[in-house]
């Protein structure tokens, strides 16, 4: 390894290691581990997760010419190459990859002192971040949200809006709510009810239709919801040619199955109280995930996060029977 340290100064045992380095060698080596800061790291992962001197620049928030600039000082100074430079961007070198490895170890462990020193973590005002999909936010969250923002007037929130997997380690948010049978280990949190899915279909056709008639449109998922067990349930009983529409997002497909597109799974949460739809088919045991409410175990404790958690889990236990598809709605 390049470095096997995890904190950026030379390591008190590296001397003996070196009796048969010339002077000058341990000298240049010692000088270059003592240069090397945050900053330094913190350009080298940015660079490596965009691939692009733009864009590291901007998430960052410094200029091109800075990120190009300290690269090339840093390698210099390592006499290393960090990164190849290729059309499809900036790749990490095999000294780069273990210079990104220790820059995620120290940027874990300032976060979590950061945390743990932080006492405005525990206080009753301040902002709460949480990050969910699209689909749990639309109707079903949203009013859980508002009713506990209007019990803590003090507190902010802020919710980010994604399928993709927000780091909760590494500071991106305080709560996750999230659709999975698989949470985190280094999560802790507590599964609250378990997601039915079912078909559903446009109000103004599905009384007419059946699913699964030959010919019959579909919606279906597409890019980082290709992973869904809906998709490939879809997938394996409907022609190619008769999905008409696919999307990424879980609230999208609802409303293009309001509009008429197709038919098309949902979970019961979101389907049986969108405006528009109707359930035409059972629930599908096979397709159910868990609702899980979760936070990293460094900020477990703080006020906001254990006023919400719990507040959460309490107003989800009131609607549970729509979380598990076992609402009595009419079947199409």
């Amino acid at each position: 390894m390049l470095f096997g340290i995890s904190r950026v100064n030379t390591p008190p045992n590296i001397g003996s290691s070196r009796q048969a380095v010339q002077k000058g060698d341990r000298s240049d080596f010692s000088d270059a581990v003592a240069r090397l800061s945050w900053d330094d790291l913190r350009i080298i992962k940015a660079l490596s997760e965009c691939a692009n001197r733009t864009d590291a620049a901007k998430k960052l928030g410094i200029n091109i010419s800075t990120v190009s600039r300290r690269v090339a000082q840093l390698e210099k100074t390592l006499g290393v190459a960090l990164f190849d430079h290729r059309r499809s961007g900036y790749m990490l070198t095999a000294e780069g990859v273990e210079l990104r490895e220790l820059a995620e170890r120290v940027e874990l462990d300032i976060v979590s002192v950061a945390r743990r020193v932080s006492r405005t973590g525990q206080g009753p005002l301040g902002k709460l971040r949480i990050t969910t999909s699209d689909s749990l936010l639309l109707y079903f969250l949203t009013p859980i949200i508002a009713e506990f923002k209007a019990l803590n007037e003090g507190i902010a929130i802020e919710v980010l809006v994604g399928n993709q997997t927000l780091s909760l380690a590494r500071d991106e948010s305080d709560i996750a709510v999230r659709a999975t049978n698989k949470p985190a280990e280094s999560l802790v949190g507590r599964k609250l009810a378990t997601i039915a899915w079912a078909p559903y279909g446009s109000v103004k056709n599905a009384p007419t239709s059946t699913p699964f008639a030959e010919g019959q449109a579909w919606v279906s998922y597409s890019a980082a919801l290709c992973g869904l067990k809906a998709t490939s349930y879809v997938d394996s009983r409907v022609r190619p040619d008769c999905i008409s529409y696919r999307t990424d997002s879980v609230a999208a497909a609802s409303a293009a199955i309001v509009a008429g597109l197709g038919f098309g799974f949902l979970p019961c949460m979101l389907g049986d109280i969108t405006p528009g739809l109707v359930r035409v088919g059972p629930v599908v045991p096979e397709l159910q995930d868990g609702l899980w409410l979760l936070t990293h175990q460094d900020i477990r404790k703080s006020w906001r996060v254990k006023a919400f958690m719990t507040f959460c889990a309490a107003a989800v236990a009131e609607l549970k029977p729509l979380v598990e598809g076992q609402r009595a709605l009419p079947v199409s």
